[in-house]
């Protein structure tokens, strides 16, 4: 029962990671105008995200404009997209590969050999998904900080990080957490069968032994 519980709260942790990772895959704000030092606070605020930049006006209105070619972004923009959409689809295989492995669930084969192999191959692809979250955000990241202190980048030209960084950061830590715990409890099933089974053997061993010795003389002669 523990161990169910174990699996339920992997997977809960690795589902709300696999949402964070579509926000973060679809929000603008990856990176935001800097006002910091000299830079003139203008009353335009920019965002950036793999997808589209967007213009923030101070009467609160936002203008958004998606980026017309591939081919022309940056080679950091496009690996971080395909990373991402990897990561969603990896994320999106996970859910269903782990709801047929975990205990609590009917679904699939009933051999509780097969619903952990099934449920670790759950627990692996949320783990991948996190790695391949975590590469991008953090690549993207580095980006922006290596352009924030390039001397050549003009003041009003910099940018910070922005809030999706941060929310892929945490949703990358979430889903690989509970793909660990996918993976751990079916780890720690696997190895308490097998100490049960080792403890098992020397008394069937004893048994047998028993009954293959010979009968002394005494009982020959009753």
């Amino acid at each position: 029962m523990a161990n169910s519980g174990f699996q339920l709260l992997g997977y809960f942790l690795a589902l709300g990671g696999w949402i964070g990772i579509i926000s973060t895959t679809v929000l603008p704000q990856w990176k935001q105008s800097s006002y910091a030092g000299d830079a003139i606070i203008m009353a335009v605020g920019l965002y950036e995200g793999l997808w589209m930049s967007c213009a923030s006006q101070s009467t609160g209105q936002v203008q958004c404009k998606i980026f017309d070619s591939l081919l022309s972004l940056d080679i950091h923009i496009q690996t971080c997209r395909a990373l991402m959409v990897i990561s969603v689809l990896m994320g999106f295989i996970a859910i269903i590969v782990s709801v047929v492995g975990m205990k609590c669930t009917k679904v699939g084969d009933n051999n509780p050999s097969t619903k952990n192999k099934i449920a670790v191959a759950g627990g692996g692809l949320f783990l991948l998904a996190g790695i391949c979250t975590l590469v991008s955000v953090s690549w993207y990241a580095t980006q922006v900080s290596y352009h924030f202190f390039d001397p050549n980048t003009p003041v009003n030209a910099r940018y910070e990080f922005g809030s999706a960084l941060f929310v892929g950061w945490a949703a990358a830590c979430l889903t690989m957490l509970g793909g660990s715990f996918l993976c751990c409890s079916c780890a720690n099933e696997e190895r308490r069968g097998q100490q049960y089974y080792r403890q098992s053997q020397p008394s069937t061993d004893r048994e047998a032994n028993v009954k293959s010795s010979p009968p002394d003389k005494g009982e020959q002669y009753l």
